[in-house]
């Protein structure tokens, strides 16, 4: 669930349309560039079966404080209802049968960030995230399990170098999550670890006026003690940006394989991003939920100070 909302959310809607590179313009070394802005955000990604996940969002940027460092917090919310997907059953066979679900996730994210020297700037991301996800068999109603995860200390931290000339951004972004995962069913409830280290590498690079080309890799490593998950895997970043005047800007990109577009309007002191997501996620989550899945992601910001 979480590949659909919080996930998201760390990138920000401009890497989504971007090609999901979060390690260049939406690295959280570069929070301190929002200063004095809060904003909403929601989603929804929608299958061609009906499943459909959804969250909301909300958050604000302090203005500038202590050596031009800035502190960003928001909340999320996501909810899953109806899921029909095809599933095992703890201590059965590995074949599959239909089952329905439904479940929440619910986080809460600080990041800090400030320039330094050389062109230089470096965040940290703080998380507290639980989830929960009920299971039924569609044949045998008996049939049912409640997974639930406890926090455990999360977070992430990341790093970008601006060339004077503004021509190039280079930038590193690593993500942190671990939690206790509870799975309870008819025999009772087992725990175990669920851990998940992301690190992403961007290269972003002024082609010719208001255009970006944006080029980076992600490295993804999962270990999961109760289902004896343990993979690890590497996928290509590729956007393309072009602004258009003082308000508008288009882009277009290949986060690992889902394919995105986006853009975003400027006007007074708000900005709209939107962004559009083919098949969310799908290297990450196979085809679990569905075949073939729509993303509409988008974020309204409003700037209530100076910033930069």
């Amino acid at each position: 669930m979480r590949e659909f909302a919080s996930g998201q959310i760390k990138k920000g809607v401009r890497s989504i349309g971007f090609g999901g590179d979060g390690a260049t313009w939406g690295n959280y070394a570069l929070v301190w560039k929002d200063a004095s802005s809060g904003l909403l955000d929601g989603g929804d990604t929608q299958y061609d079966n009906g499943n459909d996940f959804h969250f909301a969002a909300a958050g604000a940027t302090s203005p500038l404080l202590w050596h031009n460092l800035a502190i960003y917090a928001i909340v999320l919310k996501q909810d899953a209802r109806n899921v029909n997907y095809m599933t095992t059953f703890p201590g059965e066979s590995a074949v599959k049968s239909p089952a329905m679900g439904q479940g929440s996730n619910d986080a809460f994210f600080t990041k800090m960030a400030m320039p330094l020297d050389y062109g230089f700037s470096a965040g940290i991301l703080l998380s507290h995230e639980v989830s929960q996800f009920s299971t039924t068999s569609q044949s045998d109603p008996t049939k049912s399990v409640h997974y639930q995860t406890q926090w455990r200390p999360s977070g992430g931290y990341g790093v970008v170098w601006q060339s004077p000339s503004t021509d190039w951004l280079v930038g590193f972004r690593a993500l942190i999550n671990r939690d206790l995962e509870q799975r309870t069913d008819l025999n009772g409830t087992e725990s175990g670890s669920a851990r998940t280290s992301e690190y992403r590498m961007g290269v972003s690079y002024a082609i010719w006026s208001d255009a970006l080309l944006d080029v980076g890799r992600t490295r993804l490593h999962r270990e999961n003690a109760l289902s004896q998950v343990n993979t690890t895997y590497y996928a290509p970043n590729l956007g393309f940006e072009q602004g258009l005047g003082n308000h508008m800007a288009v882009r277009f990109g290949l986060d690992e394989s889902s394919p995105g577009a986006g853009f975003t309007y400027n006007w007074a002191s708000c900005k709209l991003d939107v962004a559009y997501i083919h098949d969310l996620a799908q290297r990450r989550v196979g085809d679990l939920f569905g075949q073939n899945s729509q993303s509409l992601i988008a974020t309204l910001t409003y700037r209530y100070g100076a910033g930069h």
